[in-house]
């Protein structure tokens, strides 16, 4: 379910819960059940693929200022120009409908982009950087008030 977050006053506390209700759930409940005898299928899958970060990243398209809406063209030659090239290994994006509540207390609803980006975590500081220079770009480019980011650990095989 991706959501266009703007992380700032109430908009934080929304981002807080969607993380923690779409990727924070299934590990809570699956560290809940610690205390007894682990299955073997758990077992093994635990020990298969790298240590990766996952990062999703939620673009708005409505512009704060009423101009037109970024188009499916504009954001794909976004991430041809700005996130391919320090992402070339592969990503995925997801186009949903996101809502937020602005500072006057209006829900604001828009189309979305949700990009998942995965890397090993040994390299975790410089995409890191990468990732935050591609959500300043395209806060500038296209007037928006934050791009949200959510960070989780993984382990990754392919």
């Amino acid at each position: 379910m991706p959501l266009t977050l703007t992380l700032t006053g109430p908009r934080l506390a929304l981002a807080a819960t969607a993380a923690v209700l779409a990727v924070g759930a299934p590990t809570a409940y699956a560290a809940l059940d610690g205390d007894g005898p682990r299955p073997a299928a758990a077992t093994a899958t635990d020990s298969r693929g790298e240590p990766y970060v996952e990062t999703h990243l939620f673009f708005g398209t409505a512009r704060p200022d009423g101009g037109p809406a970024v188009t499916d063209r504009q954001f794909m030659r976004f991430v041809d120009t700005e996130v391919t090239p320090g992402f070339p290994d592969g990503l995925t994006i997801q186009q949903g409908r996101g809502q937020w509540k602005d500072g006057t207390g209006t829900i604001e609803r828009e189309r979305s982009y949700e990009l998942i980006l995965l890397y090993p975590a040994a390299e975790a500081q410089r995409r890191g950087r990468l990732i935050e220079e591609i959500r300043s770009d395209y806060e500038k480019k296209f007037a928006q008030e934050s791009v949200g980011r959510l960070d989780d650990r993984a382990r990754v095989d392919f």
